[in-house]
């Protein structure tokens, strides 16, 4: 059971970074959900609630008296706590016993995945906190959050290889219903339509899952399927993912559709497409245990300006858990945009897409997204790599 998994390691990561107890506050979690609660709670919580975790072993849960119930049969806390009037008393009693010097709560500038608190309820966590002057004991809670996440277990991995396997039949599929006379609109939708015949969910926002581009001056990502129609001639690219068991793929797959007259792709879309291979192989070799994001990234980089392309306008990958875009450590450049994430150095078991793109002028984007594994040897693949174009026969 992945919570019973992370709650433990929780504790182990309070002792790592020496902070004595780690806080997350929520209420209305259907509406205003902290990231990290999936790995807390098997449901959404209403009121107020609170998951209190100490260093010393002890987990606590104080939640809506008609949450109570769900969250103690999940096994993994050692008082569930229910409460009617207000959560404020049976917390702070809890905090006195504990007397933390150090109280991780879920914020950060930085990371999105660790700045799961509302501006409101840290306003309410701070006054009560007040009353037992521990509010100046906060300290934020990123370093456990973000290795709670990137550090992935042996479940955690077999069902993110799970999602990548179904999103790569997909695509298999796919291949033959490409044709020119075909629009993005309708590509989407023989994709989509598998997916629901097979009980699984998008790894992203449906209407732009996957998104499709074909041909020059598309929109390039994050862009709905159009009626844009397949031409011969075009580069066609697709970013598509699924959720297997709340775990994502996010892959990139490229095709190019031939003209009558063509047996294989032209030049400039071959030289392309083996820069983009190049750049990924040499960017995977780059990433080990304790590199940092930003060199990984450069190395991508280097390889497209030494073969005349501009650098691409975002991160070479991103990491891949319960989000397709998760994690804190980002294999990206030290744009302020992504504050101190390129810096945040390597470990086992992250998770990362490496996803370099390029134009070929008058004929669309080239791109691949892979998804790898850091290990203690290196990075390995998750995905079944593509190594050779998809060339597409009208």
């Amino acid at each position: 059971m992945i919570i019973e998994e992370k709650v433990r390691q929780s504790v182990q990561l309070l002792k790592e970074f020496n902070i004595d107890c780690w806080i997350t506050f929520v209420r209305e979690t259907a509406l205003n959900g902290d990231p990290t609660l999936p790995f807390l709670a098997s449901a959404d919580l209403t009121w107020h609630s609170a998951v209190i975790i100490s260093k010393t072993g002890s987990k606590i849960a104080i939640v809506g008296q008609f949450d109570k119930k769900s969250v103690e049969d999940l096994g993994v806390y050692d008082e569930v706590i229910g409460y009617v009037e207000s959560i404020k008393k049976p917390m702070l009693d809890h905090l006195r016993k504990l007397n933390p010097a150090k109280i991780a709560v879920n914020f950060s500038q930085d990371s999105e995945i660790a700045d799961g608190l509302t501006h409101g309820m840290f306003l309410t966590l701070t006054g009560y906190l007040a009353e037992i002057g521990m509010q100046e004991r906060m300290v934020s809670a990123e370093p456990i959050i973000s290795a709670l996440r990137q550090r992935k277990s042996a479940t955690e991995l077999t069902l993110i290889k799970k999602a990548v396997d179904l999103a790569e039949e997909i695509f298999r599929a796919v291949r033959t219903f490409i044709k020119p006379g075909r629009t993005e609109a309708e590509i989407a939708a023989f994709m989509r339509a598998r997916v629901q015949e097979q009980g699984l969910k998008f790894a992203w926002d449906p209407t732009v899952c996957p998104a499709v581009f074909t041909g020059p001056d598309t929109a390039g990502a994050h862009y709905n399927p159009t009626e844009r129609v397949v031409e011969e001639g075009h580069v066609l690219n697709i970013d598509f993912g699924v959720k297997f068991e709340e775990y994502c793929s996010d892959l990139q797959r490229t095709f190019y559709i031939l003209r009558k007259d063509e047996t294989k792709e032209p030049a400039d879309v071959r030289k392309g497409f083996d820069t983009i291979l190049t750049s990924i192989e040499d960017s995977r070799k780059a990433l080990k245990i304790g590199a940092r994001g930003i060199d990984v990234d450069r190395v991508c980089r280097d390889v497209l300006i030494a073969n005349g392309y501009k650098e691409f306008p975002h991160a070479l990958g991103h990491q891949v858990g319960r989000f397709a875009h998760d994690g804190t450590a980002l294999l990206g450049p030290g744009w302020e945009k992504y504050g101190r994430k390129p810096h945040v150095p390597i470990e086992e078991n992250m998770v990362f897409t490496l996803e370099p793109r390029l134009l070929v002028p008058g004929k669309g984007t080239v791109t691949i997204e892979e998804m790898v594994v850091v290990t203690p040897t290196g990075a390995t693949y998750l995905s079944d790599r593509q190594t050779e174009l998809i060339l597409i026969r009208g």
